[in-house]
């Protein structure tokens, strides 16, 4: 009898409070619930209702800066037309010369092969959250927008993914924008990765798609444009690389503000200031948030007795010559941490960021430095988390009487927990705890009543039997596992499969393992169960095969 897959559809999707998963930091939480301690760090909460405001502010944004994004914008398309079909992000991208066109943004690093799962999880938000605006305020357009990190330089935190246990990593020297990097050398990989694959028809459409976007002559910037436009450009999705002289030009004035008068240190570092009070910091503002870059070079801008230096380089300039630099090559200037996110916002009618709980946290430090710029501070989203359950490991959770929840701690604590719900006894010795304490108090009476200088003693053989009996609990769980070793076995295969290396799968697993099985349906399904204005983390279950 044949065989086909039946996705889950959204009665298979379940959600969790994403304080109750574990995985994400006070802060995030925090922002999710309102605590009014963080009202100060952002502008709204991204709710359906307060797009409305959100619209109206950004509305000030000018039709020469429209004119100029839509330029730069179908010259970076310009040779993917060629042997793409770019229709629909081509018509978006027209309609943002329109004065009620806005965008919807997230970003990403240049992943190889897109790296970890959540990356595909950003831009289905970003999808989902224009389509839902589009609903609600039928009289705007809404694009969603992908921006390329093209300007980063940590090759290391790109150049691998995670398979089957191992890593597949891309061995090349790297100097300046990964953006800018040569494909050469990733062919092998792709080959490797195909052999690990096996021969499966998703498998060999996925790595073939691979090789057409990293061919050679291709760079970083263009190899990411092509294979994510391949998985969205249907949806009308637009790739931003911000490495553009057109859209630098924009950006000139606060550059310049920048390297004369570090405008955004002092800012950023009062603002940083009242979040440590409670959170922790994300990011350091430095006194020029700005780096020099050319290929094979990006290096960050100091000022030092009225001169401006390229570390690591023997560029050096005048306050004049800076300037006119910056005049004349405007792409050769590049935005650090800080700056990166008022680049978007100058250069994009953008109403929200889409980001992981970390991006968030370092947006939460720009909000003042916005504000003194007179540039409309997004919305911030946090995108959507899931866990993807395959149908072979939810029958083996059935089967041990497990639900998905129940996996969200350590690997030592599920066991624990496991052991003491299927044991024989209760292994937790509560009750006998209980009768301990209610001992001791008893005897703490007759102290009381006899000599109270006999309260030391009685309350340190209290400690003394407390921790025999939690030894003793201890030894008890031990036996315990022991006894169900086959069922711990079995249990810790269930939670590396969902949670590869005691961490979300998110973080961890790429595309191709999930694409070579399902193929494009996996993506079609996220687009159902994933909703970026849900605020709660997705377990996304599915079906059996039949």
């Amino acid at each position: 009898m044949p065989h086909f897959l039946l996705l889950p559809s959204m009665d298979d999707t379940h959600c969790l409070n994403y304080r109750n998963t574990g995985y994400f930091s006070k802060l995030i939480c925090d922002y999710l619930d309102q605590d009014p301690t963080l009202k100060p760090f952002y502008n709204r909460f991204p709710n359906l209702e307060n797009f409305k405001d959100q619209i109206e502010e950004k509305s000030s944004f000018t039709p020469e800066g429209r004119k100029m994004l839509v330029e730069a914008l179908l010259e970076q398309y310009s040779d993917l037309g060629k042997s793409s079909d770019t229709s629909k992000t081509l018509e978006n991208i027209q309609l943002l010369a329109d004065g009620k066109t806005f965008t919807v943004t997230t970003g990403h690093q240049l992943n190889l092969f897109t790296g970890p799962l959540y990356f595909l999880y950003k831009i289905v938000s970003t999808i989902n959250l224009s389509r839902e605006l589009k609903k609600a305020y039928p009289e705007n357009n809404f694009v969603p927008v992908y921006w390329m990190a093209t300007e980063d330089h940590d090759f290391e935190e790109i150049n691998f993914i995670n398979l089957f246990g191992g890593r597949l990593r891309w061995n090349k020297e790297s100097g300046g924008p990964v953006g800018r990097f040569s494909t050469e050398g990733v062919e092998p990989l792709i080959k490797e990765l195909n052999e690990h694959l096996g021969p499966g028809t998703f498998a060999k459409e996925f790595c073939e798609l691979l090789k057409t976007a990293y061919s050679e002559g291709r760079n970083l910037a263009e190899a990411t444009r092509y294979l994510v436009h391949h998985l969205f450009g249907e949806h009308g999705l637009v790739i931003v690389d911000g490495d553009s002289s057109k859209l630098k030009t924009l950006m000139q004035p606060l550059f310049k503000d920048e390297l004369l008068k570090s405008a955004s240190h002092e800012i950023v570092f009062k603002t940083t200031s009242k979040l440590e009070e409670v959170y922790f910091q994300q990011v350091h503002p430095r006194d020029i948030n700005l780096f020099y870059i050319k290929d094979g070079l990006r290096e960050r801008i100091e000022k030092r007795d009225a001169r401006w230096y390229v570390l690591n380089t023997k560029l050096e300039f005048s306050e004049e010559e800076i300037i006119k630099e910056l005049n004349d090559n405007p792409e050769r200037f590049s935005p650090n941490v800080i700056l990166r996110p008022l680049y978007q916002e100058v250069i994009l009618p953008n109403l929200a960021y889409i980001g992981g709980g970390g991006e968030l946290a370092y947006w939460f430090q720009l909000k003042d430095m916005f504000d003194a710029f007179k540039i409309p501070f997004p919305m911030l989203m946090l995108r959507n988390s899931a866990l993807w359950v395959p149908a072979k490991e939810k029958s083996k959770l059935e089967e041990m009487g497990l639900k998905v929840s129940d996996l969200f701690y350590a690997l030592h604590e599920v066991k624990k927990n496991y052991v003491s719900e299927h044991a024989p006894v209760d292994v937790e010795l509560d009750p006998y705890q209980q009768k301990l304490q209610q001992m001791f108090d008893e005897l703490e009476d007759v102290a009381n009543l006899t000599d109270k200088s006999m309260l030391g003693a009685v309350n340190a053989q209290r400690q003394k039997q407390l921790n025999g009996l939690d030894n003793l609990k201890k030894k008890l769980i031990r036996a315990e596992k022991r006894r169900q070793s086959d069922q711990m076995e079995k249990l810790e295969r269930v939670y590396f499969a969902l949670f590869p290396k005691g961490s979300l799968q998110e973080r961890h697993d790429n595309l191709s393992v999930y694409f070579s099985e399902y193929g494009s349906a996996f993506i079609e399904q996220l687009f159902e169960s994933l909703d970026p204005l849900d605020y709660r983390f997705r377990v996304i279950t599915e079906k059996e095969l039949v």
